[in-house]
């Protein structure tokens, strides 16, 4: 083999971990507020990067966790917790609570199908979406604040890191609502939706460290993916990016409210 042969190969043996990492750095750019050089996603596909998507909710449940347990010696369990909500909604934008405001305004608005996906897409919060958002955050902040540090810590990583996964599984099974936008151009190869389903049941056993509350946690974002499932092909006609929002919304509060009551 002659000098020259040796670049290419190089070349091709750095081109697959130069896809995972741009894999990675468009999962966390798509779903965190996190700024990354546009370098980093060099040979990165939204399609591949779905699979880490559970992970990058590890990270997010780890992050508002850590900011629980860093501030109640300051400032008391409470406030810690609100802050630790904070510091959830807050590192990603508040693009899954944004989804789950649209859907409750859907339902509740009158009208057929194309009637509640134009109050979806209207970037006005009605009533019903300040209840969703209301609701959301009083579920989480009783369910946590009772908890200690590492219970919460526990609690956060795992249904982020399920929620992340639940909105895998409803893009897989939901056909698009509409053409256009997120809901009809975020499809999951079935690699990826393997990869992030693994990756966040393993997450919440190494956490939880009990084989019964990871199977409740499991249990809870089924069931949680099922029923934005279920209303989104009844209601809509399929899934949007408002409805996968959604989804990671409601299934972290699911997990939460299994864990802590296993818990108690």
């Amino acid at each position: 083999m002659s000098e020259a042969d040796a670049p290419p190969k190089a070349a091709a043996a750095t081109g697959p971990a130069r896809r995972t990492l741009g894999d990675a750095a468009l999962a966390i750019s798509f779903l965190t507020l996190l700024p990354l050089p546009e370098r980093a996603f060099a040979g990165g596909s939204m399609r591949r990067a779905a699979g880490w998507f559970p992970l990058v909710g590890v990270a997010i449940g780890a992050f508002a966790g850590g900011v629980r347990a860093a501030a109640e010696s300051l400032v008391g369990a409470g406030p810690a917790t609100v802050l630790a909500l904070i510091a959830l909604v807050a590192a990603t934008g508040a693009l899954h609570q944004d989804g789950l405001a649209d859907c409750a305004d859907g339902l509740g608005v009158r009208g057929d199908r194309e009637r509640r996906l134009a109050v979806m897409r209207d970037s006005a919060i009605g009533t019903f979406g300040m209840l969703a958002l209301l609701g959301w955050g009083l579920l989480a902040f009783t369910t946590l604040a009772p908890l200690t540090n590492a219970d919460v810590l526990t609690a956060l990583i795992a249904a982020a890191s399920l929620g992340r996964a639940a909105a895998l599984a409803h893009a897989t099974v939901t056909p698009p609502a509409r053409r256009d936008g997120l809901g009809a151009g975020f499809t999951v190869p079935t690699a990826a939706l393997a990869a992030g389903i693994a990756t966040a049941a393993v997450a919440t056993a190494l956490v939880t460290r009990d084989l019964a509350d990871t199977l409740l946690a499991l249990a809870a974002a089924a069931l949680a993916t099922a029923a934005v499932t279920a209303w989104s092909r009844r209601t809509l006609g399929g899934r949007t990016g408002d409805t996968l929002g959604a989804t990671v919304a409601l299934t972290e509060v699911a997990v939460l409210l299994a864990l802590a009551a296993a818990w108690t």
